[in-house]
């Protein structure tokens, strides 16, 4: 076999520049530090126990993954009005990061409603618009995965994540608008002030850390998308 029988499908993942590396571990620091604060600093709660500290993962996820799905409905607007491979992408890869946040969110919400609720699962207005936009996503993120023409996928990606964004308002306000059994939204400003800083920082923590998977995660689907386009380049020479 000749040295030039084998040729590259695509670029390579070339190392992710320095601020990126530095924002990983930063983010990966911080978040331990975060944790702790948590687990180790913040006084049991007096109905829940530990069961409590959940919310120091199960919150911070829930309101990243809100963010993510900002990012997706912005960029997808922005693909429709402008038709820019890069608003795409970022649409791609905020929606990747949020799917797994908001799974993370039913799953944790699931472990503190056995305990709390008696269990796992109820069809609270709260759970249950925070599973369809799972779903929704889910769904996104599949359309992405079967639709071959790049352009084609861009554009029905962009109204998809535009309709599951827009279900975000609907799961935040959903405590306020039905009668449910989820509490009201958390925030520092509603918490005991013992638990308040710990949540604070763990809020921080999952954003520096949705920040960096965006930055890597968009970088990976740049050199997908260069890898696809010299397939496709290479098939159409091949059957020309």
């Amino acid at each position: 076999m000749s040295a030039t029988a084998v040729q590259p499908i695509g670029p390579a993942l070339e190392p992710p520049a320095r601020w990126v590396r530095w924002l990983g571990w930063g983010a990966l620091l911080f978040f331990v530090a975060s944790q702790a604060t948590g687990v180790l600093i913040s006084p049991p709660d007096r109905d829940m126990g530990h069961l409590q500290k959940i919310m120091y993962v199960h919150v911070p996820a829930a309101w990243t993954s809100f963010i993510a799905f900002g990012v997706v409905l912005v960029a997808s607007i922005a693909y429709l009005w402008k038709r820019s491979e890069r608003a795409d992408l970022v649409a791609a890869s905020a929606a990747e990061i949020g799917t797994v946040l908001t799974g993370l969110t039913l799953a944790l919400g699931s472990i503190w409603g056995k305990p709390t609720w008696g269990v796992w699962w109820t069809w609270d207005p709260r759970l249950t618009s925070t599973a369809i936009t799972f779903v929704i996503f889910v769904g996104y993120l599949a359309l992405r995965a079967f639709v071959d023409d790049p352009e084609r996928r861009a554009r029905w990606s962009a109204v998809v994540g535009i309709l599951g964004a827009l279900n975000v308002p609907i799961v935040y306000m959903s405590v306020k608008w039905w009668r449910t059994i989820h509490q009201l939204q958390s925030s520092p400003s509603t918490v005991d002030s013992e638990y308040a800083l710990a949540l604070r920082l763990n809020a921080f923590a999952f954003l520096f850390i949705f920040v960096y998977l965006l930055a890597r995660r968009y970088r990976a689907a740049k050199v997908e998308r260069a890898t696809e386009a010299r397939q496709d380049a290479r098939a159409l020479g091949e059957g020309a």
